[in-house]
């Protein structure tokens, strides 16, 4: 069976010949491709070329953030935005001012508004690369101070979506059969998020909320009708899956912060993609607890990235209890798993007993590793781990438990 149809036939409670086995491997692969440390044979072969010889899906949910074409596609990204060629949605600037200057590994980008300026700083070094990671650092937000409330308003009034569906089909035509190629739009999952997440840094946002709450829901305000045509653009997109939202930590983007500001934008989406008869992913790696009856009154339909113990505290048996055949988990074997550093080799056989003993029937489960796998994992972990799916067997879901 081909892995995409695959994929989707776990989202609609059809029978499989198999669980689907698709871990995410970009980072891994590229960083042992630049240390020539990739595994005998595959030394000289592209990542879906190692993909098709071992029989295995490809993990297509994160875009490659250094796949640009000029250095225009991530001028913005000190913003939160960039506009990847593989991405179904741009975004421009009308008639704003602004000026980039690259200077050694950091990229510094200045606004000019009538409201004031604003200035973004990102680095990206070799350390990174080494490492396989390709998005950059924003060192420097573009909220700095309270005066900054009007320049960002100014900025987001101007802002407008535009569509890049042919990039996104020419994605989807190379990857072809061997997984579905999620439509990734934004990693905020609404304008509130996307203050906390990208606009400024993390602490600044708490204290603003608590002292000047007027202005951080003015502009959450001012965002919102762009982020409204953003959506409208990347639902016309002819794509299967959509992402919209990662990195949940019930710490920070706490029960009540998720259910008011989270869960009614998911939700509204979701909504508009399943009359269409399109699915809903959302990238939920971090720490759960707390959080799991949020997804479900989302109406998402993949939960990405599920990292359950040691490296949170909830185990994959009761985040599926939780889900009760409702939501995909997309991922499940938490990266450590595959590190010797971690984990001997006995505590790994071990761990796979139990995961496989927790996971049931192994429907709505597209198996893989949160959040990836890092670049010191143990390659046989990974044929172990897909010797252990084909002894699993066929899933056959129970009847009339299709997600929503």
């Amino acid at each position: 069976m081909i892995h995409k149809q695959q994929m989707l036939d776990v989202l609609e409670a059809e029978p499989t010949n198999r669980i689907p086995w698709v871990p995410r491997l970009d980072l891994w692969y590229r960083a042992n491709q630049r240390a020539g440390t990739l595994p005998g044979g595959y030394r000289r072969a592209a990542l879906v070329e190692m993909l098709d010889d071992l029989g295995w899906g490809y993990h297509a949910v994160v875009p490659n953030f250094q796949d640009l074409r000029s250095p225009e596609d991530d001028v913005h990204r000190g913003l939160g935005i960039v506009n990847l060629h593989t991405m179904p949605v741009h975004t421009v600037f009308d008639g704003v001012d602004f000026h980039a200057t690259r200077s050694g590994d950091r990229t510094i980008v200045e606004y000019r508004t009538p409201a004031g300026p604003l200035t973004t700083v990102t680095f990206y070094d070799d350390r990174m690369r080494a490492a396989g990671i390709t998005i950059s650092h924003v060192e420097r937000y573009p909220f700095q101070c309270p005066q900054d409330y009007a320049a960002l308003e100014y900025l987001f009034r101007h802002a407008r979506a535009v569509p890049n569906y042919e990039g996104y089909a020419a994605e989807a035509e190379r990857i072809g059969a061997r997984g579905f190629v999620v439509a990734c739009i934004h990693s905020a999952a609404s304008p509130m998020h996307y203050l906390q997440r990208d606009i400024m840094p993390l602490e600044t946002f708490f204290f603003e909320a608590h002292d000047r709450p007027d202005e951080v829901r003015s502009l959450a305000h001012t965002i919102d009708a762009y982020w409204r045509q953003m959506l409208a653009v990347a639902a016309a997109c002819p794509a299967e899956v959509f992402m919209l939202g990662a990195n949940y930590d019930s710490a920070i983007q706490h029960p009540r912060f998720f259910a008011e500001h989270i869960r009614p934008g998911l939700a509204d989406f979701a909504a508009v993609l399943h009359r269409q008869g399109k699915y809903l992913l959302t990238h939920t790696d971090g720490e759960n607890r707390g959080l799991l009856e949020h997804y479900l009154a989302s109406n998402i339909d993949i939960a990405d990235s599920v990292c359950p113990s040691p490296m949170t505290r909830l185990s994959i048996g009761q985040v599926r209890e939780a889900f009760a055949g409702r939501i995909t988990i997309m991922g499940g074997i938490p990266s450590v798993a595959l590190v010797k550093a971690s984990m001997t080799d006995a505590q790994f056989e071990t761990y796979l007993d139990n995961f496989f003993a927790q996971i049931g029937r192994g429907d709505h489960l597209i198996l893989g590793v949160s959040d990836t796998t890092p670049p010191a994992a143990e390659f046989s972990r990974l044929q172990a781990i897909a010797r252990r799916v084909e002894a699993f067997g066929p899933v056959t879901p129970e009847t009339g438990r299709k997600t929503p």
